[in-house]
């Protein structure tokens, strides 16, 4: 059960009518030599904490060591329970609890880093929002992050998702793609609708920049996480419907990589360029900092 980019896990998948979680969980028996329900612990104990990132953030007075961020998304939560959200309800609550989560990761709290911190909000925001708006079970969200770390493994491998090395699209991208490929086969999607989903993820923000103000990941980060949940949510919907990549997923991954390496370096982390070097910005990290 071994593939290292798209079309080999789709061949696998189709040649042992397999779904994609399947096929990682005896691709990851393999690598790791553990079982399978010892696999599903260990990703049983990630669900958990990305529940109770959700829950901090949502529901507890979360504020970041710097002060920039903090209870944001307690504040979309509250006006949904009083006013009719205006991208809907389960919008609403996806974009909410990312922010909650990359909040939690700010003021040093525990999350799962999935695929990276600053983009840390987006596969549970919208992963457990499918949780609690479609009443599914535990199990189906163990199943679904194990397709998304599929995802997360390919890109990883022929790309990266690291800001540093490939602009925000890469930590954004990477998780939103990921979590739209999960949502997919969730919702009973084919492993090539996931794919599908994924590549329009990319696609949506090739290009996106990483400009953390004062170098770190909390501003634009945060927003930036609800807009991963968003884009994910979007383009499930999307290939769930029967609208396919016209770009195949492998070569997405491909564009993305080479667009990141063409990014100048003062938009890759570095917090030399971009909403980091706004007077605002540079004010912000001389009040945070002290340079």
């Amino acid at each position: 059960m071994n593939f290292t980019n798209g079309k080999e896990l789709l061949d696998l998948c189709n040649k042992h009518n397999k779904k994609i979680y399947e096929v990682m969980l005896a691709k990851e028996v393999e690598l790791s030599g553990l079982s399978e329900e010892e696999i599903r612990d260990k990703m049983r104990e990630s669900l958990e904490i990305m529940k109770s990132a959700v829950n901090s953030g949502l529901n507890e007075e979360v504020k970041s060591l710097s002060g920039l961020i903090g209870g944001e998304g307690k504040k979309i939560k509250k006006r949904r329970d009083t006013h009719k959200p205006v991208c809907g309800l389960v919008m609403s609550k996806a974009i909410s609890s990312a922010m909650a989560v990359l909040e939690v990761n700010a003021a040093m709290g525990r999350i799962v880093a999935a695929p990276t911190a600053g983009s840390c909000g987006i596969i549970p925001g919208t992963l457990i929002t499918m949780q609690e708006e479609f009443g599914l079970e535990d199990e189906d969200i163990i199943n679904a992050l194990i397709t998304a770390s599929a995802i997360g493994m390919i890109i990883t491998k022929n790309a990266t998702v690291a800001g540093a090395e490939g602009g925000c699209q890469a930590e954004t991208g990477s998780a939103a793609g990921m979590a739209a490929g999960a949502v997919v086969e969730l919702m009973g999607g084919t492993p090539e609708a996931s794919l599908s989903a994924a590549s329009m993820c990319i696609k949506n923000i090739l290009g996106l920049v990483c400009d953390p103000i004062a170098g770190l990941v909390e501003v634009p980060c945060q927003t930036r996480n609800a807009m991963g949940a968003a884009n994910a949510l979007i383009c499930a919907e999307i290939a769930l419907s029967g609208v396919s990549s016209i770009i195949p997923f492998d070569e997405v991954v491909d564009t993305m990589y080479k667009v990141g390496r063409s990014i100048p370096f003062e938009l890759r982390e570095t917090a030399l360029g971009g909403l980091a070097d706004t007077p605002t910005g540079r004010k912000i990290q001389k009040q945070v900092l002290g340079e």
